[in-house]
């Protein structure tokens, strides 16, 4: 019989979700992994299998941790301003290293990444009552903010901008 499991999974994961929102996947080494989890190596290939597979649930948490709660305050977003200050002060920083560095080489990433970014889109359209496409361009230009630095004052200017949509 095995011993028991020494480290909380659930911990361990939403701390991965932070190391690797925070360096990205290829900033992240294995000995990074069991210094800052508490995890020891061979715990943590028996239990995720690998760095990948530690990633993937790592982004998946992430997902249904801070994107699934954007989606749903989404819904409430009563005009452009609102909607683009919701994206752009989501913690979405796992989803972009994902989308910039992981998604171009790993398939499983690309679709996980394709999939909540149009729930993104989804979310709102149907919140401001505009069609996929200009959604998706509202989604892009959100994220391009946070890329860029300042989010907060940018997405107000850009509403202003844009005007209203319908």
């Amino acid at each position: 019989m095995g011993r028991p499991r020494a480290f909380d999974e659930d911990e361990v994961v939403r701390a991965a979700v932070a190391l690797f929102g925070g360096r990205a996947y290829d900033g992240v080494s294995v000995d990074d992994l069991v210094n800052h989890l508490g995890v020891h190596r061979n715990s943590l290939y028996k239990t995720f299998g690998s760095k990948r597979g530690l990633y993937l649930i790592a982004l998946r948490r992430h997902l249904a941790d801070d994107v699934s709660p954007l989606l749903d305050a989404l819904a409430g977003a009563s005009d452009t301003a609102a909607a683009l200050r919701l994206v752009t002060s989501a913690d979405l920083d796992l989803l972009l290293l994902a989308a910039v560095e992981r998604a171009p080489v790993d398939d499983e990433v690309a679709a996980e990444v394709r999939t909540a970014l149009a729930a993104v889109d989804q979310a709102i359209a149907d919140a401001l009552g505009v069609p996929a496409d200009l959604a998706a361009a509202l989604t892009a230009a959100a994220l391009g903010l946070v890329l860029r630095g300042n989010p907060d004052n940018a997405a107000t200017a850009l509403a202003r901008c844009l005007g209203p949509l319908t």
